[in-house]
């Protein structure tokens, strides 16, 4: 009804023209004019009125589709939105007005990436699981501060987690998702965030008896207080970027990759001299050696014990961006062959599941370097394998967005990457809460 109070919420489309969209139907909005009645709407000629009719026909159709495109909550249910310094809060109104949920997941974004990268994830995690978990969408390193290097970043984003924690009181539990980078970044940030427990560190004081005991048993900790759950990276280059065929766009090319490592700091800043084992801080090994292992007061590898699973998503083609071996965590030898590579008919893009380490592939890697000399991506290995892995391949061989695996794997955008959805189910579906 023209001229009437507007009781919607207003849009703007094209030239500026303001519309109250209620339901299905939409009609202009004209009651700012001066004059009212239908002469205004005569103005129109009858084809530009069937014009504009189209415009907000495809614009309700839009509406429409993205509400059904898992992009928003479900129907008779409501997201809770917070946005905090660093990032955004998402939670389950309902299940929050009884109880507020007990555990916090932390998502972290790659390179030259934000928040808004795991917006599907996240609605679908507060979809399923509404009354157990809330997620934290990490904002502080985005676009080009993904530059500033892994230790920085990993300490912004340690600081945001306090934060978060200081502000939701009542969480219990944490777990932190990471895509491409942002697993380099959480690793960094769980080790400066560990707490070893009051009662180990008795013990270990006490009882020198007791300390085979505590090697052999997980550690346990507690990251930002909080018991640690999943830690879970999506094509994350645990390994760097340096070995052969790391970075695949290169096409395992010797003269290529030997340039890319000597010149990854002029694109990437000290994050391509971390990636490619570069750098040199005042004598100090690569970072992502150092990461490995406990090293100068920061409990890596402490932290990463304390979490009750650790999980690698892995591209098993297709990704440009992250290589299998650096992002499964394996040797060469140790990848699945394509015989061995199946599908899940519920997740039809996870084609390989193996959980904890090969015992017997390791010692056999063992026993034939033990005369020769150790390189950088074995020590990684070695290292990162102290604690059990489960590895989950996946394959867009035979979808439209293969091309574009890096960012299909997480759902990025989702019109553009939805053939990931099942890869983000499967997550949620093996979570631990």
């Amino acid at each position: 009804m023209i001229g009437a109070k507007p009781s919607a919420q207003v849009f703007l489309l094209p030239k500026a023209l303001p519309f109250r969209y209620h339901k299905s139907m939409a009609c202009i909005n004209l009651s700012n004019r001066k004059s009212s009645g239908p002469s205004h709407v005569s103005l129109f000629s009858g084809f530009r009125k069937w014009k504009l009719l189209q415009k907000i026909n495809l614009f309700s159709r839009v509406k429409r589709n993205s509400a059904s495109s898992n992009e928003q909550p479900v129907k008779g249910r409501e997201h809770e939105v917070e946005s905090v310094e660093g990032g955004e809060d998402m939670w389950d109104s309902a299940s929050a007005a009884v109880k507020f949920p007990e555990h916090l997941i932390i998502m972290v974004n790659g390179i030259v990436g934000s928040a808004e990268d795991w917006k599907f994830a996240a609605n679908q995690f507060v979809k399923r699981l509404p009354d157990k978990v809330m997620v934290h969408r990490s904002e502080c390193n985005y676009a080009t501060l993904t530059f500033d290097g892994v230790d920085r970043m990993g300490e912004r984003l340690a600081d945001e987690v306090v934060l978060v924690v200081k502000h939701r009181p009542g969480v219990q539990k944490i777990s932190f998702v990471a895509h491409s980078l942002g697993g380099l970044i959480a690793r960094y940030a769980i080790g400066r965030l560990y707490e070893p427990c009051p009662d180990t560190q008795l013990s270990d004081a006490t009882s020198n008896s007791s300390n085979d005991k505590h090697l052999e048993k997980p550690c346990e900790g507690r990251i930002a207080g909080l018991e640690p759950m999943n830690f879970i990276t999506f094509a994350s280059p645990h390994l760097g970027s340096r070995g052969n065929k790391q970075l695949p766009f290169l096409c395992g090319l010797p003269f290529l990759e030997s340039r890319a490592s000597q010149t990854a700091h002029w694109i990437a800043g000290r994050t391509g001299k971390h990636l490619f084992l570069t750098d040199n801080d005042d004598g100090k090994p690569p970072l992502l050696l150092r990461m490995v292992d406990d090293y100068d007061g920061l409990n890596f590898m402490s932290a990463l014990r304390s979490f009750k699973r650790r999980v690698a998503y892995a591209n098993a083609n297709y990704d440009h961006m992250v290589g299998w071996r650096t992002s499964s965590i394996r040797r060469q030898h140790e990848l699945p062959k394509n015989q061995l590579l199946s599908k899940d008919e519920k997740y039809p893009h996870v084609v390989y599941v193996e959980r904890g380490n090969p015992p017997s592939m390791h010692q056999q890697e063992s026993l034939q370097i033990k005369n020769k000399t150790i390189d950088l991506e074995e020590v990684m290995i070695r290292g990162l394998t102290q604690v059990p892995w489960e590895r989950v391949d996946v394959s867009f061989h035979r979808s439209k967005q293969k091309y574009i695996a890096h960012s299909t794997i997480q759902v990025k955008t989702y019109w553009l990457n939805s053939d990931g959805a099942d890869v983000v189910f499967h997550m949620i579906d093996d979570f631990v809460i």
